[in-house]
């Protein structure tokens, strides 16, 4: 029993000193920590973007057409939720997604029912839809 432990340890200290061998005189990957990291990053809105947001969000507060809120930061994208009450579905979602940065713009103002609103590339400009006040249609 005692040389069977014994073998069994030499091969785990033979096997520890490969594997270090092996980690010393691996090539790199091409990869570096810092862009590891920022693979992993979520998509966020920056500062100047949640001002113009909230700018807007403040004037319905203020209004009584608008009650609350929420920010979502996701790996692909950021939302914005807008809530007549906290306990319903969002009136309307402002979302920043990336990944369409160079084809129909990266950020979009969606109602409830799924429709988009406006899209666009620059978030001023698609902001100004939530702006309009909003009309009677039918009585």
């Amino acid at each position: 029993m005692t040389d069977m432990n014994d073998n069994s340890s030499a091969s785990n200290r033979r096997h520890a000193n490969s594997a270090s061998s092996a980690q010393i005189h691996s090539f790199p990957s091409g990869k570096s920590a810092s862009t590891a990291k920022a693979n992993h990053k979520q998509v966020t809105f920056n500062r100047t973007e949640l001002d113009a947001i909230l700018r807007i969000y403040g004037f319905k507060v203020a209004s009584g057409e608008w009650r609350d809120y929420a920010i979502d930061h996701l790996k692909d994208r950021a939302v914005f939720s807008i809530f007549r009450r906290s306990s319903e579905m969002p009136m309307f979602y402002v979302e920043k997604d990336p990944a369409l940065s160079r084809k129909q713009g990266m950020y979009k103002v969606v109602a409830t029912s799924g429709h988009i609103m406006k899209r666009g590339h620059e978030l001023q400009q698609v902001l100004k839809v939530l702006e309009k006040p909003l009309k009677v249609v039918s009585k």
